[in-house]
């Protein structure tokens, strides 16, 4: 809702504008504006790229009929470098097949050509919004994370006074070992590294997309029952869907992030599907 004519939710949020036409981007530029975000250009995929690489922003507003990098490819590089930044493509020549593309991607909005100032406005404002609440959910994953890491640290803490030794007289203070800030954690046959978006197996290194990451670990931290979907797309990507629709979403994740494990040649199917209600960690990751 507006006030005055200033968004609510347009102050301080970073917009990127892409758009290989100058009328069209300095209209959707001023449009933008005028109710108080901070809008930088870019006129092609290729200067979209550079500026990212400097500078961070809430949304990315792209045509995507662009000479070079299109608009499709621009966002797929985007979700490929940081699945959080939403993205709301533009195009005067719609077709179902790129806007299936489009969304399967993770593009937050398809407009067509030409779109009004509101149109474009109340796009945008949902596309700050859902970037917030993602930011959000990225503070409580990290939260998750370090409790998850505490849980599994003073178990291993527990366990090994179980199995020590009788006490012995203690050592000299300055004989003992310096201790290191902590920086893995154990989950099953899996070592994880929070923060670095990795794991290992064994002695293989996996890179982890942040949405295939803060799904295990989500999982990893509800482990002792089944999570829906729904749940997942909410906590995990940030935003509300019907089942049926969440399903879709998180599918693609959960299997890349078993193949990713295959590759390790870890045979064991830590993901457990559990038909029509959703996804659990399996046994052999709770120790």
């Amino acid at each position: 809702m507006m006030s005055n004519g200033i968004s609510p939710v347009a102050d301080s949020a970073s917009i990127l504008v892409v758009d290989d036409e100058g009328p069209n981007r300095y209209s959707v530029s001023k449009t933008l504006q005028r109710i108080g975000y901070v809008v930088s250009e870019a006129a092609n995929g290729e200067e979209a790229l550079e500026i990212m690489n400097r500078q961070s922003f809430d949304v990315v507003l792209t045509d995507i009929r662009m000479p070079g990098l299109d608009g499709v490819e621009l966002l797929r590089r985007i979700k490929e470098e940081s699945s959080d930044v939403i993205v709301i493509l533009m195009t005067a020549y719609a077709s179902l097949g790129t806007a299936v593309e489009a969304l399967r991607l993770g593009a937050h909005d398809y407009l067509i050509k030409p779109s009004s100032s509101q149109d474009i406005r109340q796009s945008v404002a949902r596309g700050v919004e859902r970037a917030r609440n993602l930011k959000r959910r990225r503070a409580l994953l990290d939260a998750i994370r370090s409790d998850v890491f505490e849980l599994v640290r003073s178990d291993t803490d527990i366990g090994s006074v179980t199995s020590a030794e009788p006490v012995q007289d203690a050592p000299d203070p300055d004989e003992l070992p310096t201790e290191q800030p902590p920086t893995s954690m154990q989950l099953g046959p899996l070592t994880v590294y929070p923060g670095r978006y990795q794991i290992t197996v064994g002695d293989k290194d996996v890179g982890l997309t942040p949405t295939e990451f803060d799904l295990l670990l989500y999982l990893a931290a509800h482990r002792g029952r089944v999570v829906s979907c729904n749940e997942l797309v909410r906590e995990v990507r940030g935003y509300r869907v019907e089942e049926s629709e969440a399903r879709e979403v998180i599918r693609p994740h959960v299997s890349n992030l078993r193949r990713k494990l295959r590759s390790a040649n870890q045979n064991a199917d830590l993901i457990v599907n559990v038909r029509g209600i959703g996804y659990r960690l399996n046994e052999r990751a709770d120790g």
